[in-house]
């Protein structure tokens, strides 16, 4: 579903932020992206957005490849960012009438899921309200919210869990485990490893740019937990 194929990316021209990266993530993965600040996770979950360039390698979601075909491929992802940095003047409804448009979710469609997902958040009251009024926790709901309506064949996320309260968190892994389960590949980023070795199917280490380590979680961490594998092999020389 997403192939990462020798993969670099640089901002200076020399120091590669990702260095030939390859990872395949399939249908039905739950796969975790882990790494320390700085290490490249943040660029390519944007390249694989199409967000930013880069020079070599290839990125191919559902066959279609972001660079030759980017709108073939962001109609079949979703991205949500660190930071739910969405339009401030925008009612939450509003804002989510706008993706729909944009993903072309049809009226009885968009209502049914909005509803769905409003009620499973508890943003119910709050969607009339406009956005610049919400918390943190929020608007990274509301942008949830956005990218669940038009149900992504790959769905990215970056640091997801920042923000949220222990119960939104929770309803976030089911709605992971429910999405994979009816073929949607989920890959994200995130710095809490305990959610990566319960949660996560695969995972990938990455370190100074470079993949260290992937695969099956169980394979990967053995008999250790995975903060004992990361740390092991992010402080290696």
């Amino acid at each position: 579903m997403l192939n990462i194929m020798n993969f670099s990316k640089s901002y200076d021209g020399k120091k590669k932020a990702c260095d030939n990266i390859n990872l395949e993530i399939q249908s039905g993965d739950i796969y975790g992206f882990i790494g320390h600040n700085g290490a490249g996770k943040t660029t390519l979950l944007k390249s694989i957005a199409g967000i930013i360039d880069f020079e070599d390698g290839e990125i191919q979601v559902g066959g279609f490849s972001i660079k030759k075909e980017p709108l073939d491929v962001k109609k079949i992802i979703a991205y949500i960012p660190d930071n739910p940095d969405i339009y401030q003047s925008l009612t939450g409804i509003q804002y989510l009438d706008f993706i729909s448009d944009v993903f072309e979710v049809d009226e009885n469609t968009r209502q049914i899921r909005i509803e769905k997902y409003a009620k499973m958040f508890e943003m119910e009251d709050a969607l009339s309200n406009p956005i610049s009024s919400y918390s943190h926790g929020m608007k990274q709901k509301t942008v949830i919210m956005s990218a669940l309506i038009h149900e992504p064949k790959v769905f990215l996320l970056d640091e997801p869990f920042v923000g949220l309260d222990p119960k939104a968190s929770h309803l976030l892994k089911e709605v992971f485990k429910d999405m994979c389960s009816r073929g949607t590949a989920i890959f994200f980023s995130t710095h809490v490893l305990e959610v990566v070795e319960k949660l996560c199917n695969k995972v990938a280490i990455i370190k100074q740019g470079k993949i260290v380590a992937s695969g099956n979680t169980d394979i990967i961490i053995k008999d250790q937990s995975l903060e004992e594998i990361f740390l092991e092999i992010t402080n290696e020389a």
